[in-house]
């Protein structure tokens, strides 16, 4: 599974965290942008973003192809998963969006793809909820067909100062070799740095 770069990176949620995202990366590689929400994807698509993380000019620009067709997954050797994870009246995480991602990424899950996950979770949710899904819903197994990585957002929804590239990011696969592909991927975007964190739940934690 060694190589450089991706050939296609897919972002999957295309809200505060993913949209900029997309942006960023679709300056240096061929990028989808996913979102469930078809109003969304037609804003998008015409060049509006209703949280303006975005100007207008730079969404147009961009090479994103925005859809909401889980199909086009399959097409991405890197997937993004930036999914809101919300928190309850009993301050219990809600997953339930998390979870979900994670059946449409599975579903159209192809050999050689990586995932990574930037949704704020507990330590230790990536390997006990999101990868046994991901195995479940494509037939394919961890670490073998498919690697996962986990990469806390850290940007602050509002704030020009503390955005994408001025923040140190995180960064860790479930073996060497993956953590050094997220540090390469997310290394064309974020200028601050990047720190490779020595483990999944150590980088799960960080967020925390």
């Amino acid at each position: 599974m060694s190589r450089e770069l991706p050939r296609q990176l897919a972002v999957v949620g295309l809200g505060y965290v993913g949209l900029p995202l997309a942006a960023a990366f679709a300056r240096h590689l061929p990028v989808i942008g996913f979102d469930i929400d078809l109003k969304r994807v037609g804003e998008l698509r015409r060049g509006f973003d209703r949280n303006s993380e975005v100007p207008p000019e730079v969404l147009r620009a961009a090479e994103i192809r925005f859809t909401d067709d889980p199909a086009a997954l399959s097409e991405a050797d890197f997937i993004i998963v930036a999914v809101p994870t919300p928190v309850d009246r009993a301050k219990r995480p809600d997953l339930s969006h998390l979870t979900e991602a994670s059946r449409l990424v599975g579903r159209n899950l192809q050999r050689g793809t990586t995932v990574v996950y930037e949704s704020t979770v507990y330590p230790g949710c990536t390997e006990e909820v999101c990868i046994p899904i991901l195995e479940q819903e494509s037939g394919l197994k961890a670490g073998m067909d498919f690697k996962v990585g986990y990469s806390p957002e850290r940007i602050n929804p509002g704030d020009p100062e503390h955005g994408l590239e001025s923040v140190v990011k995180v960064v860790a696969g479930q073996d060497a070799e993956t953590t050094e592909l997220l540090a390469r991927v997310y290394g064309l975007v974020v200028r601050a740095g990047i720190h490779r964190a020595p483990d999944i739940r150590t980088a799960e934690a960080a967020k925390v």
